[in-house]
């Protein structure tokens, strides 16, 4: 008698200990990250990771290193290793369309950070509002330097969201101000890239009065090149808002940013992801607000 209390004792603390275990158990949430060789990309994954740990998940992150094939291989990875939902920041609105439709088929629900997707099925997409971010910049430099002002535009990765709709904001800002566009020209936001790309430019282009560069890296490739080359009355004005563009506005060799909050885009993407996994409504678009900082 006394053993059979005794076993069902055991068995009872074993149960007890089982839906412990399992009510502890955090779920899965994949961040697949374009880049994390970019200090606007880490922010916002620190934004993301902060945000999982607050609310007990456990956060999967996976670099795609601005490769769209290693961007699949990721996403293929994730459909094995149960995650529960994809937040991914693409490196190619196009091309990142066979990673969603991969996660579609593996019924895994998919958010968009920072740049849009163009293929898939996507429940929520959060990301500044880069048109408007464009348009500021193009602003500043007609308030800064006048209507006829000389102007090169670094372009970020052809293909991408974030650098269609940044040059179609500057674009719409060209419209009300008759700027001069010398050139326009991607350097695939890097750093190095902007700055070789400006050294071309400005052989070509020597009388250029202002840089718009559509993040803040291309921008302080570009600074470099305008220095060495002698140049320091250029304007030039990045975006994102990231630690070296932002020490670089304070220090008066950047005229502007449009800052973004790459941390509150990664949270918000997790936020919107725990709003997605207890079945609750959520937005299409979640803008996250732009600022311009000026020295």
């Amino acid at each position: 008698m006394n053993m059979k209390k005794l076993a069902m004792l055991v068995s009872a603390t074993a149960l007890t200990l089982s839906v412990s275990a399992g009510a502890m158990a955090k779920d899965n949430i994949a961040l697949v990250v374009s880049t994390l060789n970019n200090p606007f990309f880490v922010s916002m994954k620190d934004g993301a990771q902060k945000k999982a740990d607050e609310l007990g998940y456990n956060l999967i992150v996976l670099d795609s290193q601005n490769n769209p094939a290693k961007e699949l291989g990721n996403v293929q990875d994730l459909t094995v290793r149960g995650a529960k939902l994809l937040l991914i920041n693409p490196t190619d609105s196009d091309a990142v369309g066979n990673a969603v439709m991969l996660a579609n088929k593996a019924n895994i629900p998919v958010v968009t950070l920072d740049r849009a997707a163009n293929k898939g099925t996507v429940l929520s997409h959060v990301a500044s509002d880069n048109v408007a971010g464009g348009k500021m910049a193009g602003d500043f430099i007609a308030k800064k330097l006048g209507d006829s002002a000389r102007i090169i535009q670094l372009e970020g990765i052809s293909g991408t969201s974030a650098a269609r709709e940044r040059g179609e904001g500057f674009k719409q800002s060209m419209a009300a101000h008759p700027f001069t566009l010398l050139a326009s020209q991607p350097a695939d936001f890097d750093r190095t890239k902007g700055l070789n790309v400006m050294q071309n430019l400005l052989t070509a282009h020597p009388d250029v009065q202002a840089v718009f560069a559509q993040n803040d890296e291309m921008a302080l490739g570009a600074m470099r090149a305008l220095q060495t080359a002698g140049k320091k009355d250029v304007l030039i004005v990045g975006f994102d808002g990231t630690n070296d563009g932002l020490k670089a506005v304070k220090s008066g060799r950047l005229g502007a940013t449009i800052a973004q909050q790459p941390e509150l885009i990664g949270s918000k993407g997790v936020e919107v992801a725990d709003k997605i996994l207890k079945g609750e409504k959520v937005e299409v678009n979640n803008p996250v607000e732009l600022k311009l900082i000026a020295e």
